[in-house]
Parts: structure tokens; C-alpha cells; sequence
């Protein structure tokens, strides 16, 4: 072994299988990581790409076999088991970043990249000055010093996730595993990402799990498709079969699309007038006067931190408008519950997937829908029950009403959350980032359902760093600033928006 492979860590897993939940996950699994290799995960929503990560970092235990190893390598040291070498290993995921939001960690960023040097979830002791250089030159790599001193949970959920990378880099890690990390990255940020896992010059190797077919980094040499719990392909990227994984099929016209256009708005949903919106003492909206009718479809745009998480959050009833603005609802007035407001809108965040708790089932995720409630506050009615179960079978989620949360994978609880807004047929869908942690068909599959309801003039309003298929779904478009509005009207063409970010970026 060369003397930079000794650096970074060798894992060898032979024979093994992972149960959860009573059943198995992961069968048969044998895989070699070596040092400057650079892989490349691959695989459908439920196939155990999260599982498979965990099983590497030690998180996970195998299932007991007799042929069952799992080796780590680090110079000429042999670890038969994770314990004494997990440290040397980083990994990210949509849990550990789910885990500061369910907990309420608002911690100074600086404070929680700091973490990564004594491998902790909060903060034990005070930085020395030369932990804080260290936190600092990540962070600039990173181009985000300039939110060190500000706490991670009022950050934008692509900005926490550049952050949480910070802190697994800043460890100096032997083994990198990222579980979509570029999810929720804007376009600047995930060139960034990518341009950092290329420019490594050591050997350090890593995996990157990933459901688009844009987000395979260049640098990568390798990959690893799973199905149902096995691998179906393992060696050279050249040879990999990834977009039969991960290409979206074709874009084709859509007649739901055309009617979507075509359709005139109806009467005002929800109305932002002047509005400024104030987190943590931080103004995050500006100036913003927006009106939503029915039989609208918005698409909001813009760079991680412009605000469009926290505007969606503030039609749906999450945030106030402060004084000077308002914001008006239909059929909310005086004396009346807001409840009666979030009872006719879906919702579909990242926010919620960290705050339903994992022993919840899939049938009770559902049914909360019907009370826009995150679990049931009572036992649910016989309509309830009835709606969920419909809901379920329209989503292809049926088989899946008695697991629990904790069960599924990320991509199948985001559909999970999609039945839950849907249940009672809202007349207003918002929807921050749905796609998620999605494979290519269950995007598909999403995006008919999103028009088929839009179709019958449910209003729709949703927040995209790939706006993609969306935008030619739109009748409406806004597009943020710092919090500001860049543009707020009509859909326009490609052109014109490319001069109007190329103008901004200026």
C-alpha cells in the first residue's frame, strides 16, 4: 500500500444483511471501499442506499451470519468491527441535519462546525483559537464565512446543509459518505460542492448517494446501484447503468400543463401586502406584496437564503407580517381559528419531515392531514380513516400504512408527506422543495398528481432551486432577492429570465 493510501480508511463488508422493522433491507451485501476511490450510490426510494451508508459508518448493526464480515483497514491496522475507527468516518445526511431542527440546536454556526473536531452533536467545550482558524478555513473553502456568526436554524435549509458538510470536513475525515447532500443546494452551492469533491488531492474516498443524474460528480470513478436491498451493479462508472437509475424520462407537453396555463384565476386565496417578516430579529422578507388566487400556479425562485422557505411559511400561517404590512386570508377574520385557513391548505417542507416523530405510522401521518396537526390529538374518526385510506391507495402507499416513519426511507416519507396534504383535497398547495430525496419515477408520478389537483383549480405555490417541469406548469412567478422581489407576475419566457438573473448576478 502506497504511503498516501495509509492515510484514508479501506472498508470491506462480505455477506451481510441489515433487518429493520422485521424485515430485511439489505441481503447479501459485499463491497470494497478503497482510498481514492470516489463512488458514486445509486437507487430507487426503499432500496437501502441510507442503510447501506449506515452500515459502513457503524450507525447500523448486521444481521448475525456466518460468513458475515465488515473490515476496516486504516495503514496496517485491521478493525473487525466499527468501534475505534467510526471517528475517522463523516457522514451527512438529511437525519443529522433533521436532528438540529427536531431538537431546536440554534447554535452559532461557527460553534456547530466546531463540533466536527470532537466528533459531538452540540458544543462541550469553548473553541481554542486555532479551532476556530481551522472552522474558519472550512468555511471559507465553502464560501460561507459570512454566516459564521449566525445560528444555524435561522439559516435556509440549503444553507444548514453546506454547513453540516463544513463540520464533516472539518474533521478531517479518513472516509466521506453523503447521503444527497446537494439536495436543497442552489445551483452556486452545489457548483461549489461538486467542485470541492474534485479537487481533492490526497486520497481520500468517498460516496455520494444521489437520485439525479446531473448531481454525479465528474470526479467520480466508481459506482454502486442497489434494488430491493441488493447490488445490481458494482465497478467502474463507465460501465455503470445509471440512467436506467437516475434520468427523468423525456419531457412531453402535458394537457393538464396547457389548462394550467390557460385557466383564469379565481378569487384571492391569501395576500401578502407590504409584507416584512421578521426571524430571530433578523428581517428574512422585505417589501413583498403578493396575491394568490385560485387556479393559480406560482413557482418561487431564488438562491438559498433569499427567503422563499420562510415566505412560504408565512402564507401557510407559520410566520406574522410585521407592522406596516398584512397579510389576508379567505374566510379568516376576526374571531376565527386560523386552524380553519391551514384545514384547506397542504403543506409539503423539510420542516415537517423532522417534526413528525418516527413511531408515528404512515396511516396516522395521513390522517393528521385532515387536522393539519403533526400527529392526532384524538383517536381518528371513521371519515378519517376513510380519506387516509384512499389517499393511500391514489399514492401508492397502501402496503406501507403500518410502518412507522422511522421505517422508511427519505424519499418514501417525503411521499408520505405529499399524501398528508392531499388527504383533504386542499384548495391550496404549497409545497418547499418537494422533491427531495425522490427518485426519477416517484417525481414523475408526483408531478401528475400536483397537476391533476391544480387541474381542478386548487391554487399551487412552490418554492424550487430546478424549477424544471414546474415552470412550464406555471401561470405565475416570483422570484427572491436578500428577501426582496426581483420579479413578482406572469410566467416569462426562458430568455427573459435568463437576462433577469444574468442582471441580478451582476
Amino acid at each position: 500500500m502506497s504511503s498516501a493510501g495509509t492515510r484514508y480508511l479501506e472498508v470491506r463488508l462480505a455477506h451481510l444483511s441489515v433487518h429493520r422493522g422485521g424485515r430485511k433491507v439489505l441481503k447479501g451485501i459485499s463491497w470494497v471501499i478503497r482510498p481514492g476511490e470516489r463512488w458514486v450510490l445509486a437507487g430507487a426510494n426503499g432500496a437501502g442506499k441510507t442503510q447501506l451508508l449506515k452500515l459502513v459508518a457503524g450507525v447500523v448493526w448486521p444481521a448475525p451470519a456466518a460468513r458475515a464480515t465488515r473490515h476496516y483497514l486504516l495503514g496496517r491496522q485491521l478493525s473487525r468491527t466499527p468501534f475505534g475507527i467510526k471517528d475517522e468516518i463523516a457522514y451527512l445526511g438529511a437525519e443529522r441535519q433533521d436532528k438540529y431542527q427536531r431538537y431546536g440546536w440554534n447554535l452559532p454556526v461557527e460553534r456547530i462546525v466546531g463540533t466536527g473536531l470532537y466528533r459531538t452533536d452540540i458544543p462541550l467545550d469553548v473553541l481554542r483559537v486555532a479551532d476556530r482558524r481551522r472552522v474558519r478555513r472550512v468555511l471559507e473553502r465553502l464560501a460561507v464565512t459570512h454566516l459564521a456568526s449566525r445560528r444555524l436554524l435561522s439559516l435556509s435549509y440549503g444553507e444548514r446543509r453546506v454547513i453540516l458538510l463544513a463540520r464533516a470536513l472539518v474533521s478531517r475525515p479518513r472516509l466521506l459518505l453523503l447521503d444527497e447532500v446537494l439536495t436543497g443546494l442552489d445551483e452556486i452551492n452545489r457548483a461549489r460542492v461538486l467542485r470541492w469533491l474534485g479537487r481533492q488531492r490526497g486520497r481520500l474516498p468517498w460516496v455520494l448517494a444521489t437520485h439525479r443524474i446531473e448531481d454525479v460528480p465528474p470526479s467520480a470513478t466508481h459506482a454502486l446501484v442497489l434494488s430491493r436491498g441488493r447490488i445490481v451493479y458494482g465497478g467502474a462508472l463507465r460501465g455503470a447503468p445509471l440512467t436506467r437509475w437516475l434520468a427523468a424520462q423525456p419531457r412531453q407537453a402535458s394537457p393538464a400543463a396547457s389548462a394550467r396555463r390557460a385557466a383564469r384565476s379565481g378569487r384571492s386565496l391569501v395576500r401578502l401586502i407590504n409584507a416584512r417578516v421578521y426571524l430571530q430579529q433578523r428581517r428574512v422578507l422585505e417589501g413583498i406584496s403578493l396575491t394568490v388566487r385560485a387556479g393559480e400556479f406560482w413557482v418561487i425562485r431564488g438562491r438559498n437564503g433569499s427567503g422563499k422557505t420562510t415566505l412560504l411559511r408565512t402564507l401557510y400561517g407559520d410566520h406574522g407580517v410585521a407592522v406596516g404590512g398584512a397579510i389576508e386570508r379567505a374566510g379568516v377574520g376576526p374571531g376565527v381559528a386560523l386552524d380553519v385557513f391551514k384545514k384547506r391548505v397542504g403543506l409539503v417542507a423539510p420542516h415537517l419531515q423532522a417534526d413528525h416523530p418516527a413511531q408515528l405510522t404512515v396511516a396516522e401521518v395521513v390522517q393528521s392531514g385532515r387536522h393539519a396537526s403533526v400527529g392526532l390529538n384524538d383517536a381518528p374518526s371513521a371519515a378519517d380513516r376513510s380519506a387516509a385510506r384512499r389517499t393511500l391507495a391514489l399514492f401508492g402507499l397502501a402496503r406501507l400504512s403500518t410502518r412507522t416513519l422511522g421505517e422508511l426511507s427519505y424519499g418514501q416519507s417525503r411521499r408520505v408527506l405529499f399524501a398528508r396534504a392531499w388527504v383533504r383535497e386542499p384548495q391550496l398547495l404549497l409545497l418547499d422543495e418537494p422533491f427531495a430525496g425522490v427518485d426519477a419515477p416517484t417525481r414523475r408520478a408526483l408531478l401528475e398528481r400536483v397537476l391533476a389537483l391544480a387541474a381542478r383549480r386548487t391554487a399551487v405555490v412552490v418554492s424550487a432551486h430546478r424549477p424544471g417541469d414546474w415552470l412550464r406548469c406555471a401561470s405565475h412567478e416570483l422570484e427572491l432577492a436578500r428577501g426582496r422581489a426581483l420579479y413578482c407576475g406572469p410566467i416569462r419566457p426562458p430568455p427573459e429570465r435568463r437576462r433577469r438573473v444574468a442582471g441580478a448576478a451582476r
